[in-house]
């Protein structure tokens, strides 16, 4: 009979997690994850079609809890200052959370066809609470642009914050 390992998908995401951020995604192997799993490699196959897959999987996951609190804190908010903030202070956090995939060479080319997508829906991911503080939704696009570029770059929220004042 086989054995039942309770949540094994979450498993899988979080010991690929703990790989990369102790190894680097180039580490990241199918048969490290189901060796540090006690699995087979084609129990992990059953789960994720590829180490692409289950790092996507993770970055997803921690995404969404991102967008959690940047949307509660657009909620709440009656100034625009500190749902930008939020979208900064979020959006710096899961880059320096993920470090280890995105400063990876082989990551980046891995990822590379869908990177033009996926820009795209995080910057209209971005801009949704900051729409209502917007005269027009190119506007809350195009901060929610500079706060994704300008983030990724190394500026701080001071920087970026000064000028977006400017277009609020």
């Amino acid at each position: 009979m086989p054995k039942i390992i309770e949540d094994l998908p979450r498993r899988l995401m979080e010991e690929a997690r703990r790989q990369v951020q102790e190894s680097g995604y180039s580490a990241l192997t199918i048969r490290s994850v189901a060796k540090g799993c006690g699995v087979g490699i084609g129990t992990v196959y059953n789960y994720y079609a590829s180490r692409d897959a289950l790092v996507a999987s993770f970055l997803l996951k921690d995404w969404n809890r991102c967008l959690d609190e940047i949307h509660a804190a657009g909620e709440a908010a009656i100034l625009p200052e500190p749902v930008l903030r939020k979208v900064y202070d979020s959006l710096n956090q899961f880059l320096q959370q993920h470090a280890a995939v995105f400063r990876d060479e082989a990551a980046a080319s891995g990822f590379a066809g869908s990177f033009s997508h996926y820009h795209g829906l995080l910057r209209d991911q971005l801009a949704e609470p900051i729409r209502r503080f917007c005269p027009d939704d190119f506007t809350a696009e195009f901060i929610a642009e500079a706060i994704l570029v300008w983030t990724v770059a190394g500026k701080t929220f001071d920087e970026l914050y000064a000028p977006i004042q400017k277009l609020l």
